[in-house]
């Protein structure tokens, strides 16, 4: 019974990674990738997975190894690696956070009916989850997340259910055969927010430690293990379930995307309603809106915390089990609310602008994740982890490949990038 509880105890971070990766990398892109190119690009969703596994899983694998975040694993190799985290995330932050906040806030507008501007609505959405974070701190987090995270497996794999049998699996095309310069920008911000940023994993090892703290014992490594394959494993079948769905409902020549997130969003519940009767309109409301709420909490958390324990970080190493509630400090709540402010301000003054934001910001985190997997690979092989709680030399040497894999399309991707703008 007691190695029961110990399981149980440590689940809690790789459910939070579910809700922060689940967004609009799953029902926005996986959707729009299943609609417009039908099962061609499944193999990109896998792919995406395989290479970022290894990113990911340094992130808690650090944390339960040593007591502290992946932040203190940057600091190890110098404050230059703190210093490209920071760039990272402050520069990409206010664009995630009024994505992903819009998107919902749409959901809410389409589902029960708000007779609210989205801005209003958005606003409301921000403050709720504010309050939620505060009043609770990670345990509040920590129980939300995974009500929200149950509802929408459930509702996402009971949709899926219902359209499996309306797909034309006769007549679908499994590899990519368009590749315009819009089909390749698509796939490239398909690719960089699937499952999510490699940033991420940063308030991956954020959770493990907090929730170390909460319970009062440490993960042992096969706890940490299974709480992460359960988040991510889940992860991966959420976002193909998405993509069904997409195919399944959506695509065809006479369906046409609207440019809109926010307007996208409501596109699903509309089409997938019509297709499968206005008593589905509930499931698959519930499962987008639960979706999303579940990312724009977690975000509202995620980046604060990191930027609080960023900021400590540059002045000091970071205590073993440190005791101090870090969503407490004056750097978490200053981000708090200037995360909050700006991305609403976002919202208001750039609604319209908002898919090519998303894209912009998921082809910087394209681009940024050879470097971001080498630092979490630098960390895990450092002196801080025991030799004992390393990596094996399986996951290490796919390690390797990954980084390599991600550079090279990087590279080319810049490449292209630069000969299209050259050639007007």
């Amino acid at each position: 019974m007691a190695n029961q509880s110990g399981w149980l105890r440590a689940l809690g971070p790789g459910v939070l990674f579910t809700g922060a990766a689940v967004g609009v990398s799953h029902l926005v892109q996986s959707t729009r990738a299943g609609a417009v190119y039908g099962f061609a690009l499944v193999g990109l969703v896998i792919v995406a997975h395989l290479t970022k596994y290894p990113a990911f899983r340094f992130g808690p694998l650090y944390a339960a190894a040593t007591g502290r975040s992946m932040l203190q694993g940057y600091r190890r190799q110098g404050r230059w690696a703190l210093a490209l985290y920071a760039v990272l995330t402050v520069g990409t932050m206010f664009t995630v956070q009024a994505g992903v906040t819009i998107v919902t806030a749409g959901l809410a507008i389409a589902l029960f009916g708000l007779p609210f501007d989205v801005t209003v609505v958005s606003g409301a959405l921000v403050l709720l989850c504010v309050a939620l974070v505060l009043s609770g701190g990670y345990r509040a987090l920590d129980g939300v997340a995974k009500a929200i995270v149950g509802v929408l497996a459930v509702c996402t794999l009971a949709a899926t259910a219902l359209v499996l049998p309306r797909v034309g699996w006769a007549g679908s095309v499994w590899l990519p055969t368009r590749f315009e310069a819009a089909d390749v920008a698509f796939m490239v911000a398909l690719v960089g927010w699937m499952p999510s940023a490699i940033d991420v994993s940063v308030w991956q090892s954020l959770w493990t430690v907090a929730r170390a703290r909460q319970t009062g014992a440490a993960p042992t490594d096969a706890e940490s293990s299974l709480d992460f394959h359960i988040g991510y494993v889940s992860t991966a079948a959420l976002a193909l379930c998405f993509v069904v769905l997409g195919a399944g409902v959506m695509h065809g020549p006479d369906v046409s995307i609207a440019a809109g997130a926010g307007a996208f969003a409501a596109q699903i519940i509309d089409l997938y309603a019509a297709a499968l009767g206005d008593w589905s309109r509930p499931v698959i409301g519930g499962a987008a809106f639960a979706t999303m709420l579940s990312t724009t909490l977690t975000v509202v958390d995620g980046f604060p915390r990191a930027i609080s324990v960023l900021a400590e970080r540059f002045t000091a190493d970071e205590p073993e089990a440190e005791t101090r509630a870090r969503e407490r400090t004056p750097v978490y709540l200053a981000t708090l609310g200037a995360l909050g402010v700006g991305s609403l301000l976002l919202i208001a003054r750039f609604r319209g602008a908002m898919p090519p934001l998303l894209d912009l910001a998921a082809t910087l985190s394209f681009l940024s994740a050879p470097l971001l997997s080498w630092l979490n690979h630098r960390a895990v092989t450092s002196d801080d982890v025991p030799p004992a709680r390393r990596p094996g030399r399986g996951l290490l040497a796919a390690s390797w490949v990954c980084v390599a894999f991600q550079g090279a399309f990087a590279i080319a991707y810049l490449g292209l990038w630069v000969q299209r703008t050259a050639s007007g």
